[in-house]
């Protein structure tokens, strides 16, 4: 049974209040409805819920000095989910992802990769790294809807096989679960820093081998 994003949630703080005080303070008051409506009216499609549920409970994160997120990656408030959603699809080549058609799906799968899904306008970014890199919430109907993906200029929309990319509830139950066993998440160690801030360090191991 999958674990909802408000329990995750609620672990989450709960560890950070006693191990990671500054990044537990950083944490951002719940967004506003009407603030994710208008993230909405910009994307032109409604936030899938485990995402709005999310939102309700922390519009980002405050400081920057924290990594929140496995991989580095900070979550993103909702004016900033528009405001990047509108950087991130200028880079999406309709024609060419037309052309591709059914081949570049299938690949996707196969693979595990896509230069040409990068900015698709229903891969929604909802956390970003300092080096500009996204996680994106898949919203397109097929059967990857809901799943997670790591997103990078470079190497385009990335589908990782580890189960913690299956949904957003499984992403946030696995974070939560990596901070309170104290052990690696897909090769991503959760670390405390001096100033009592939340970071993660690589480190694939043998009994942790990561799978992307």
């Amino acid at each position: 049974m999958t674990v909802s994003i408000s329990e995750s949630w609620t672990r989450i703080e709960n560890w950070l209040s006693e191990h990671a005080s500054a990044t537990y303070s950083a944490l951002a008051p719940p967004a506003h409805p009407e603030d994710i409506a208008a993230t909405e009216r910009v994307i032109g499609q409604p936030l899938l819920k485990p995402l709005v549920i999310s939102l309700l409970r922390h519009d980002g994160l405050l400081d920057q000095r924290s990594s929140l997120l496995p991989g580095i990656y900070r979550p993103m408030s909702t004016g900033r989910i528009a405001a990047d959603w509108g950087l991130f699809t200028g880079f999406y080549d309709k024609h060419t992802a037309d052309e591709g058609g059914g081949e570049a799906e299938c690949d996707f799968m196969r693979i595990g990769g896509s230069r040409i899904l990068y900015g698709h306008p229903q891969m929604i970014p909802f956390a970003r790294d300092l080096g500009g890199g996204y996680l994106v919430l898949d919203h397109r109907p097929e059967i990857d809807r809901g799943r997670v993906h790591e997103a990078e200029a470079t190497e385009g929309i990335m589908r990782g096989s580890h189960d913690m990319w299956t949904s957003l509830p499984v992403f946030m139950d696995s974070v939560a679960t990596a901070l309170e066993t104290n052990q690696p998440l897909n090769g991503n160690m959760p670390v405390v820093d001096e100033e009592h801030r939340l970071q993660w360090d690589f480190i694939p191991l043998s009994s942790d081998r990561t799978v992307r």
